[in-house]
């Protein structure tokens, strides 16, 4: 492919470092507090039975939580550590994304400080989680995406493909961002991009990565299918079409907001931003691909903190320009104002015994990592000597195993694949499961003897959760399991 350019870019500002950093050492600092995440209980769960692929994700996530135990077994710190790190690389990718549209010192600064500050940062820098790793992933291709648009040099495409087949391993959702580029490419040009033999080379280089995972999915049965399924019918958390929308207002920020569809506009308006279009084109692919699939709104978050280092540019020149100082001063008190509420809502700064209501009503995942050990307990104590335990999902599941000391089994996700209880079970505390109905489906006695209590005021799953006692399997529990298990 022939240069689209060779204007010279502006160099990377020193301080950009600065501000990831910074952001990377506050998450660092609280990374600790509260308690584990019922998803990190699952990943050192997984961790624990290492494969080529589990029925809800790909192995990396998984394969760093148990390199993590491995360094410093039940150190929090050390699990995070990876995922603080990460934040701070986004906060270095943005920026250099807004350089390589041109961006100068302001525009760096802006975006760097826009990120930094953004709820979005806050939330995937706190826990280890396979979007946190799935982040910087996008960004990384988006980057080098932009800069090979710049320059015509598509030999970067061999290393968006190993960007991308390291992402598959991870997260199946890259695969979304490359049809959203491959779109933007179609609709905005420049097509000869996609019969470049440099982006055939990496297209090859990502598959050959993602081919183990895939050779797992494909021998038991494309288990991936049925999850996608469930999150689509609006079950899980973060999903449905009014929240994706709704997410697309706030997951950077209010203010970051403002900045990224400024950004948006102007890769259509600008004509010297006019190489640079197909990234717009696969913002507008990839929302109504979500859309459409009624996946979770922060879906595309890489994407609009991608769209808000172009749009600093812009915004650099507007506080510039006209009452210079007001506009700056309005600017950095909205800047503040972000971060400071973003901080309250998405760290865990409030003492867990008195976590506000709000909090939780906005931020789902601060009650997910609150009260395990106390749960657990909750459950020993019913527990008679011999009994096994029957949870409802991998949480319950993942907190039991490294909180209690009783036998724990889940048909949950692929806590199925890691055990089936004993022939010998006769008796069973059932977690979790609401309808004791359903229960007796699987057993001649069901009889509730409690409820979850996770020790503080909490609205998370599992506080007040039903605890069953059942006893005479009607079946064998080879019989059963296949029918307890579920996504």
């Amino acid at each position: 492919m022939t240069q689209v350019t060779t204007r010279q870019i502006p160099p990377l500002d020193r301080w950009v470092w600065l501000i990831a950093a910074t952001v990377s050492a506050i998450l660092l600092a609280v990374a600790g507090r509260y308690g584990y995440h019922r998803d990190e209980l699952y990943f050192l769960l997984c961790g624990q039975h290492l494969d080529w692929g589990y029925v809800d994700q790909p192995p990396l996530t998984p394969a760093i939580a148990r390199l993590a135990e491995t360094i410093a077994p039940g150190n929090l710190t050390v699990l995070r550590t990876p995922s603080a790190l990460i934040a701070g690389a986004c906060v270095v990718l943005v920026a250099l994304t807004a350089r390589e549209v041109g961006g100068g010192r302001g525009a760096q600064l802006l975006a760097a400080a826009l990120v930094a500050t953004s709820s979005a940062a806050f939330a995937f820098g706190h826990l280890l989680s396979t979007t946190t790793i799935d982040v910087v992933i996008w960004l990384v291709i988006i980057w080098l995406f932009v800069r090979v648009l710049r320059t015509g040099d598509t030999r970067w495409a061999l290393l968006i493909g190993a960007v991308t087949g390291l992402g598959l391993l991870n997260k199946y959702l890259v695969g979304l961002l490359v049809i959203g580029l491959v779109g933007g490419l179609l609709i905005a040009g420049p097509r000869r991009l996609l019969r470049d033999r440099w982006v055939l080379a990496g297209g090859a280089i990502a598959l050959l990565l993602f081919a183990p995972n895939l050779a797992w999915q494909i021998a038991n049965g494309f288990p991936q299918l049925d999850v996608a399924g469930e999150i689509a019918s609006g079950d899980s958390s973060y999903a449905g079409r009014p929240v994706a929308l709704a997410l697309q207002l706030v997951i950077v920020s209010w203010v970051a907001t403002v900045v990224w569809i400024s950004g948006l506009v102007a890769l259509f308006r600008r004509p010297e931003w006019r190489p640079y279009r197909a990234l717009a084109w696969a913002w507008v692919v990839v929302v109504v691909l979500v859309l459409l699939g009624g996946g979770k709104g922060y879906y595309d978050a890489a994407l609009l903190l991608a769209l808000t280092g172009v749009g600093a540019v812009p915004l650099g020149g507007w506080l510039s320009r006209g009452r210079v100082v007001l506009r700056r001063v309005v600017f950095a008190s909205a800047v503040v104002f972000c971060a400071v509420s973003d901080a309250v809502l998405m760290l865990p700064l409030w003492p867990a015994s008195s976590l506000p209501d709000a909090v939780v009503a906005i931020n789902y995942d601060a009650g997910e990592t609150i009260g395990w050990p106390a749960m657990v307990a909750s459950v020993e104590r019913v527990t008679p000597p011999g009994a096994v335990v029957l949870t409802s999902n991998y949480g319950e599941a993942g907190a039991i195993a490294r909180y209690g000391t009783v036998p724990v089994y889940s048909g949950h996700m692929s806590v199925a694949d890691f055990g089936t209880p004993p022939e010998s079970a006769d008796v069973v505390v059932a977690v979790g499961i609401e309808d004791p109905a359903y229960l007796r489906r699987f057993f001649g006695s069901v009889e509730r003897v409690g409820s979850v209590d996770v020790g503080v005021d909490v609205d998370n799953e599992e506080n007040g959760a039903p605890l069953y006692l059942c006893r005479d399997p009607v079946d064998s529990w080879a019989s059963l399991w296949p029918a307890l298990r579920r996504v």
